[in-house]
């Protein structure tokens, strides 16, 4: 098996058990097992396996055969007494085989928990490349959620850092127009983190669109997304400031009992005191000197 790309340490072959031939046995760690008796991963991370690349396998398939083996743990006989299969790693290929009508396919068979299974087939997307980055969040949540591994585990077990996994993460919490558009490649995750440093998701879709139309890169929608969080401070403040001098207003008015406005500005304001009366004019002035 090839070694892993990106310092997966040693992968899947620190979990795979090695089996050394007996005498007068060959190729002792195979079974050769129809198809029909493996059963799909529950725990698998992919969820989206390309037609047309499927199709192309199984035409090499069908030339060449299945040249790496599929990782499988037994299953308990079924009623008819047939030994069935759960798959780990390989569920491409296996498709692929089936396409092919391959009577029979390579498994390496394992004992696994659920974690493991879930371990083993994230580890073997990642070392594909085969998993989109919402496919291999889902994967880590799975891990931390079902079996309580904190992202310093996960990072461990797959061999990234933890940053990349917790980043990994947080793209969950993208609006689900940024997740459609992060599966579909209009945006990259660097997009999908940007997104997420604003506050609303009315904020992230408006980037979004901007994104999208514009086709920024990562640096200029970093750019943008900075302009908007200033402009946003900046409207907030405005607001504040607002609702402090309406209610100063307010107050002031009910002490002199006439319309009063107040008016901020940059330094200072105005104050504006209404009086509809000579008489009015007066009250007010006494109630000032008081």
């Amino acid at each position: 098996m090839s070694a892993f790309r990106g310092g997966l340490g040693r992968g899947l072959s620190a979990l795979i058990p090695e089996t050394k031939s007996s005498p007068g046995q060959t190729a002792a760690s195979l079974l050769h097992v129809a198809p029909g008796q493996i059963r799909p991963n529950p725990r698998q991370p992919r969820q989206y396996f390309d037609p047309t690349a499927l199709r192309e396998l199984a035409d090499s398939i069908t030339e060449h055969g299945v040249l790496e083996p599929l990782l499988v743990t037994e299953l308990p006989l079924s009623d008819s007494g047939v030994q069935e299969y759960q798959l780990i790693a390989g569920e491409r290929r296996w498709q692929a085989a089936k396409l092919a009508q391959m009577p029979r396919v390579p498994v390496i068979v394992k004992e696994a928990t659920p974690q493991q299974i879930l371990q083993l087939a994230l580890i073997e997307n990642v070392q594909r490349a085969d998993l989109n980055p919402l496919e291999e969040a889902g994967a880590y949540q799975q891990l931390h959620h079902e079996f309580g591994l904190t992202h310093e585990e996960i990072a461990k077990h797959v061999g990234k850092s933890r940053v990349t996994v917790t980043n990994s993460l947080r793209l969950l919490s993208l609006t689900g127009a940024a997740r459609h558009a992060l599966v579909d490649g209009q945006i990259s995750e660097g997009h999908g983190r940007v997104l997420l440093s604003l506050p609303t998701e009315a904020a992230q879709l408006q980037l979004l669109r901007k994104v999208l139309e514009r086709h920024l890169s990562v640096r200029q929608t970093e750019d943008l997304a900075r302009r908007m969080l200033a402009a946003g401070t900046a409207a907030a403040s405005a607001a504040r400031s607002d609702d402090l001098s309406g209610h100063l207003a307010h107050e002031l008015q009910a002490m002199l009992g006439t319309k009063v406005s107040l008016n901020r500005g940059a330094r200072g304001g105005r104050l504006t005191i209404y009086f509809y009366s000579d008489e009015e004019l007066d009250g007010l002035v006494r109630r000032l000197q008081r």
